[in-house]
């Protein structure tokens, strides 16, 4: 069906959907692609899906691009959610699921922003792509640009996980190594996009890789029944998947297939770089950058996030909660849910099973609860 507009998502001011648009020209703030929910509802319905592909393709009727020769894939999305009780025993909840998101293509959730910010860009007309990575970022892009047939430039920091840099190398893009952090290669991608024409993929300044993550959203209905849990656990850095699952419980209920209940939903950081923690502890509606950020989950190590006013939107009118978790204590998580469920997962995955002891301490969770966390990506990036 493809959407019918974009929206500001701070002033929600309209602009055209067949335009090749970064941040919004009203508010330098992200983009929405907004669909015709009402008519697509009346004959896309949750019993229709069985049969259809196992990828995020699957919901295609609320998904960007309109030519289907233009839909790339390697597989990624329908990853598994897996019922744990013997996690959810060792944790105090009556119900744990795991979404494994580290069974996508180059091993990480990335695969699904990529996925669908390069297909719709390669449709609008673009032939060269740039990246500021963390890592996962960087292989996902790498790979559906290699699918896509054009060419990409990756700036990653020094110290990413070497397994992540050769395999973006590998891949084919072209890699430039920067000191600093994930904001100082976004600075760097930012003057290549001046200079050569790039088009920047940083998170949420296009406005197609929240749309690839939102049907994480989609599956956690689908693969529940037709439900959703009581809470969603998210690694957050710089939150387009937390944001994209918001997006698609808005479009569900625009589409009559669920009322008006959410999942609390719950940002969990590193202790070392915590922005969108300080900023809910403190009532604020946007996040000051974080100093000094570190962490050896480099995924999470994002200073300032773009997005950060919609994380916060999310995190309150749910009920939800953002949380950080100490380095140590993330890598015993690892160890524990590898241990009980058999997943070896990214320590971002480690910091959100990490998160739910202090918060059931807190009343944020409850016993009774079911819930859905998020492993992120795969632990073999991290290795070393």
């Amino acid at each position: 069906m493809a959407a019918t507009h974009l929206d500001c998502t701070l002033c929600g001011k309209t602009h055209e959907s067949e335009r090749l648009w970064k941040l919004s020209p009203c508010c330098e703030r992200p983009l929405y692609a907004r669909y015709d929910l009402q008519r697509i509802g009346r004959e896309f319905r949750p019993e229709r899906l069985a049969g259809r592909e196992p990828t995020l393709w699957r919901y295609a009727e609320v998904l960007p691009v309109r030519d289907p020769a233009f839909r790339l894939t390697l597989g990624e999305g329908f990853t598994p959610l897996l019922e744990s009780p013997r996690l959810a025993a060792q944790l105090g909840v009556r119900k744990v699921w795991i979404k494994d998101e580290g069974q996508n293509p180059t091993g990480s959730f990335k695969a699904r922003g990529l996925a669908m910010a390069i297909a719709r860009a390669v449709e609008l007309g673009v032939r060269e792509v740039a990246i500021p990575s963390a890592g996962n970022a960087g292989s996902a892009t790498a790979a559906y640009a290699a699918a896509a047939g054009i060419p990409a430039h990756v700036v990653l920091p020094r110290d990413t996980p070497r397994v992540i840099i050769e395999e973006i190398r590998e891949l084919g893009a072209d890699v430039e190594l920067i000191d600093g952090l994930i904001t100082d290669a976004g600075v760097r991608v930012a003057e290549g996009a001046r200079a050569n024409g790039w088009f920047d993929l940083s998170t949420l300044k296009e406005p197609y890789r929240v749309e690839g993550k939102k049907t994480m959203g989609y599956e956690v209905f689908e693969q529940l029944g037709g439900r959703l849990p009581d809470a969603i656990l998210y690694p957050t850095g710089g939150g387009t998947g937390l944001v994209g699952m918001w997006k698609a419980f808005d479009e569900m209920e625009q589409m009559g297939w669920m009322g008006a209940a959410r999942p609390r939903m719950i940002s969990v950081q590193a202790a070392g770089c915590a922005p969108i923690v300080r900023a809910w502890d403190q009532g604020n509606e946007f996040a000051e950058p974080w100093r000094d950020a570190h962490t050896y989950a480099s995924g999470l190590r994002v200073p300032r996030a773009v997005g950060d006013f919609l994380m916060l939107r999310a995190i309150r009118a749910s009920g939800g909660a953002a949380i950080a978790i100490e380095d140590d204590t993330m890598r015993s998580a690892v160890r524990l849910l590898g241990s009980l469920t058999g997943i070896f997962a990214a320590p971002e995955g480690g910091a959100a099973v990490a998160a739910v002891p202090p918060l059931l301490a807190r009343g944020t969770l409850r016993a009774s609860d079911e819930i859905v966390i998020f492993n992120t990506g795969s632990g073999l990036k991290y290795v070393e």
